[in-house]
């Protein structure tokens, strides 16, 4: 029997899981870890602490499964969207935390881009747009900000970059993850673009020349790397990718109108296409599997599942029963609203908000709060709130990919929760499933080895493997009231925007 072994560099979480040619998972371990956030809108991470959660969570599935090394053919990793990227000198030492995907304090930045910049020029070579989400805007705050640490920077590297050239002694970086940066790569060519780098002022020399599918051998494991993970020394190493669009791998999602909800600590909703379009306010970058050909486009919440966790860890004092989950305790309480909470409503932007909005200065709230309202409320409007978010994105990718089938694929966190999916099925019209293995975007680094190793075929990518399960199915009478307030929602932020804005200004006075 031959044996794979997915890895997920998660913002929260690494997990790893080894994998037989036939998808069983035989062993899984993962390990946590906080975000950094020194002060508000900000967010990093050091890379040390997902190498070491790397050789950590490996190590330890290769100790439970007991399977012979030479059996093992690949490893695969998939990442979370790095950001900046981490600053390396030379000799590979990490100079700065990496900026990563949720931090917002480029906003200088990207107000200098759209003011000194062809915007027009830049959404039709990148196929995405300027916001202090993309890795371009964070570069350039390094390169103003610390300057010291920009003089000695040698390249920046996403985390699966870093992770991979410390396991193989090999330098390159995956389409999706170059994509993924915005503003310096060309979406159409599949190459750095020399005229934007050009003009917005970051050396060529800062990008990895070598670049790869997602699906590509980076290099074999060092004898080092090999014996800390237990795996033998040579063992093939893939580029990896972006871990939503692995996630949509997982799902099998391989052609045109699938569409996949990550629900994490963000939100990512996802679909295949053939060419990206700037304008319709989604994030676009090279798919995970036949990235030559594909694209993966997606829109997202910033705060999804962060904003679940806040409101567990900050606002509501629940008492679980002894040895439930204290999510557990919060859905029982929850499920006894009546959707829509009896008219509140929860703006779920607490790290400022990506698609289709885009505004590093949108806040969070709670709209129609009235002495009626107790914890449970405050917790479905949460839900509630993560899903009208999801919806919105949808309706923006509808105008750009058309028809979409009719069930959609959710992963994550949100799956876990069967409350959860009645309201995504509720809210969105979809007939909702997941994936009954439960392991997404480390799920599908393994697929991808698999398929890279030989163990797979084309034809049996999404047979076997990914298994969906049915979750939920829309309740006609609830969509329809869900329908009115999804229109309350799109109101919010336009009419709040103004008031949002000048409580950021008074915040960073």
């Amino acid at each position: 029997m031959a044996y794979v072994i997915g890895v997920d560099i998660g913002t929260q979480s690494t997990k790893a899981l080894l994998v037989s040619a036939t998808g069983e998972v035989l062993a899984h371990h993962s390990q946590a870890y906080r975000v950094d956030t020194p002060r508000p809108g900000w967010a990093e991470q050091w890379p040390q602490v997902w190498l070491d959660a790397v050789y950590h969570c490996v190590a330890a599935c290769t100790a439970e499964a007991q399977v012979d090394p030479v059996q093992i053919k690949a490893v695969c990793v998939s990442s979370l969207y790095g950001g900046s990227g981490i600053p390396v000198s030379e000799a590979m030492e990490p100079l700065h935390p990496c900026l990563i995907w949720m931090d917002r304090r480029a906003e200088a930045q990207v107000a200098h881009v759209q003011a000194n910049v062809d915007l027009e020029q830049l959404k039709a070579i990148t196929g995405n747009g300027v916001d202090s989400y993309y890795g371009f805007t964070k570069m350039l705050w390094l390169k103003q900000q610390r300057p010291e640490v920009w003089d000695r920077t040698r390249w920046l590297l996403p985390p699966n970059s870093y992770v991979n050239h410390a396991l193989t002694g090999e330098l390159a970086i995956d389409h999706s993850s170059a994509g993924n940066i915005g503003g310096v790569y060309d979406i159409v060519q599949r190459r750095w673009s020399q005229p934007m780098l050009e003009a917005l002022g970051i050396d060529p020399a800062l990008m990895p020349s070598r670049l790869l599918q997602s699906a590509d051998v980076v290099g074999g494991l060092l004898p080092e790397a090999a014996a800390r993970l237990g795996l033998l020394s040579g063992t093939a190493v893939l580029a990896g990718g972006v871990d939503a669009a692995m996630a949509t791998f997982a799902a099998g999602v391989n052609r045109p109108g699938k569409h996949v909800a990550m629900i994490g600590t963000s939100m990512c909703w996802g679909y295949l296409d053939a060419q990206a379009d700037a304008h319709h306010g989604l994030v676009s970058f090279p798919h995970v599997y036949r990235g030559d050909r594909d694209l993966y486009s997606f829109g997202g919440a910033l705060t999804a599942g962060a904003s679940v966790t806040w409101f567990r860890e900050q606002v509501c004092d629940v008492q679980p029963a002894q040895g439930e989950d204290p999510h557990t305790a919060l859905e029982h309480l929850a499920s006894q609203v009546t959707a829509g909470c009896e008219g509140l409503l929860f703006l779920p932007y607490l790290m400022g908000e990506r698609s289709p909005v885009w505004d590093a200065k949108a806040s969070g709230a709670y709209i129609g709060l009235g002495l009626q309202h107790g914890k449970a409320h405050l917790y479905r409007a949460v839900l509630e709130g993560v899903t009208y978010a999801l919806r919105h994105n949808i309706e923006a990718g509808r105008n750009a990919v058309g028809d979409l089938d009719t069930t959609l694929i959710v992963v994550g966190g949100a799956s876990h929760s069967d409350l959860w999916m009645q309201i995504i099925a509720d809210i969105t019209g979809f007939d909702v499933v997941s994936i009954a293995q439960d392991v997404e975007a480390a799920y599908g680094a393994a697929l991808l080895a698999a398929h890279t190793a030989g163990l797979v075929s084309e034809a049996e990518l999404n047979k076997g493997w990914v298994r969906l399960r049915p979750r939920a199915k829309p309740n006609a009478a609830v969509r329809e009231r869900y329908n009115r307030l999804f229109e309350a929602y799109q109101a919010c932020y336009p009419a709040l925007k103004p008031i949002f804005h000048q409580l950021r200004s008074a915040r960073d006075e």
